[in-house]
């Protein structure tokens, strides 16, 4: 299954359904001018990697993903000169690494996509997931949203091989 999210209309398409979704503050990039900190999502076709799930917030959907609970120290590294950048890592780091264990609820769900991670290339671009949706509809740092419960629902029925192509 191919996830579709079309940047114009702000809406993200699978299993015959269409649903509203944010994007970047800043819009949305071809990936090869994809930038650190740039808070533009970028363009092009990602593997789903990874589920990531907040034990205290959200009980485990029936997935058929590879997923483990999140911790309280988890980070993402997004310091260009980490060589674990664009990488998990735990708290406290001796780089710039965000913190997954977010007050907000934005990440009590995170797909993590394949952008930039084979191998990573410094600067162009760490931490792009799929994750909640903020309710205000504030968008994101680069990133793709979605309302939780819509999420949960899509990890249900996602398997390892899917993919998101982001156009």
């Amino acid at each position: 299954m191919t996830l579709r999210v079309d940047t114009s209309a702000r809406t993200l398409s699978a299993f015959g359904e269409t649903w509203p979704c944010t994007i970047g503050r800043s819009g949305a990039i071809p990936a090869d001018a994809k930038r650190e900190g740039d808070g533009a999502t970028p363009l092009g076709h990602w593997p789903l990697r990874t589920l990531l799930l907040r034990p205290d917030r959200v009980a485990l959907p029936a997935t058929s993903l590879p997923w483990r609970w999140l911790r309280p120290d988890d980070g993402w590294s997004d310091d260009n000169v980490d060589p674990a950048y664009n990488r998990p890592v735990r708290h406290p780091h001796g780089h710039s690494a965000e913190r997954l264990w977010r007050d907000d609820g934005l990440y009590n769900v995170i797909v993590t996509l394949g952008h930039n991670d084979t191998p990573p290339v410094a600067g162009a671009g760490s931490a792009i997931f799929l994750h909640c949706a903020a309710p205000d509809g504030k968008p994101t740092e680069g990133c793709v949203a979605l309302p939780r419960a819509v999420l949960l629902g899509l990890v249900e029925r996602l398997a390892p091989g899917d993919s998101i192509e982001i156009f």
